[in-house]
């Protein structure tokens, strides 16, 4: 009877001490078969929001570049809604007409580096990929770039980090820029002579410029502003800067 009773205690630990073993291996094998993080193009195409966003970088030829594993990359990802305020046609009329700004468009985006929500703070300015810079801001823990909110933070990726955005974010013009496209012709021309164009592109900076249009520039004497241009630049310089606060 004891040796009976001894084979059936020695059989229940048996049977424990396996079910113990193949719960653990189990629980092992979880763990070493986890997926591992997708980068972010494949992120982006596992999200119902997304598909704009990765259409879009499919025809700037970027998915190549954010796939690229031996990079990492921030990407404020605006969703389908967000596309949908610019319009039915925009984003098409790009493909079609002007592949190079969707391009800028969409590389105005990105950040080099991995940065998370928490690495953001208050009037941060920072350079996107495309060069031009975003200006950050935070409202009650809400973050915003530029004018779009933060509605998602921190979606991990392999090579680097999403933040969900609800606006496009359109690569805003700096000044030199932006009197060319109203026509101060003059401005822009003495701009350029007195060599203050870097400067005044200077996207770091934050400059308000009171601009003189042709025709004020007609009213002072022709001979004198061409002496400024050819002669005198020093003092052209003067009196630009005086246009200018900063």
């Amino acid at each position: 009877m004891i040796k009976i009773k001894t084979n059936k205690i020695i059989s229940i630990i048996l049977v424990f001490v396996l079910t113990i073993s193949v719960v653990t291996l189990t629980g092992c094998f979880e763990e070493e078969t986890e997926e591992e993080p997708k980068n972010i193009v494949e992120t982006a195409k596992e999200h119902d929001d997304f598909n704009t966003l990765v259409d879009a970088l499919t025809d700037a030829d970027l998915v190549s570049v954010l796939s690229n594993e031996d990079e990492q990359f921030t990407v404020f990802a605006p969703t389908d809604a967000a596309f949908s305020k610019l319009g039915d046609t925009y984003v098409t009329d790009l493909v079609e007409n002007d592949v190079a700004n969707l391009t800028k468009i969409l590389l105005y985006h990105v950040l080099e580096g991995k940065v998370m929500a928490t690495d953001l703070s208050d009037e941060m300015k920072t350079e996107t990929v495309q060069g031009k810079y975003i200006d950050i801001s935070i409202e009650d823990d809400t973050v915003y770039i530029n004018d779009a909110k933060v509605t998602t933070a921190d979606i991990e990726c392999s090579n680097g980090v999403i933040h969900v955005i609800d606006t496009v974010l359109v690569p805003k013009k700096n000044i030199v820029e932006t009197a060319i496209e109203y026509n101060f012709d003059i401005l822009v021309e003495v701009v350029v002579a007195a060599d203050l164009d870097d400067t005044l592109t200077d996207e770091s900076a934050d400059y308000t410029v009171f601009a003189p249009t042709d025709e004020a520039f007609n009213e002072l004497n022709t001979t004198y502003l061409n002496n400024l241009i050819n002669n005198d630049t020093a003092n052209l310089t003067s009196i630009l800067t005086y246009h200018v606060s900063s």
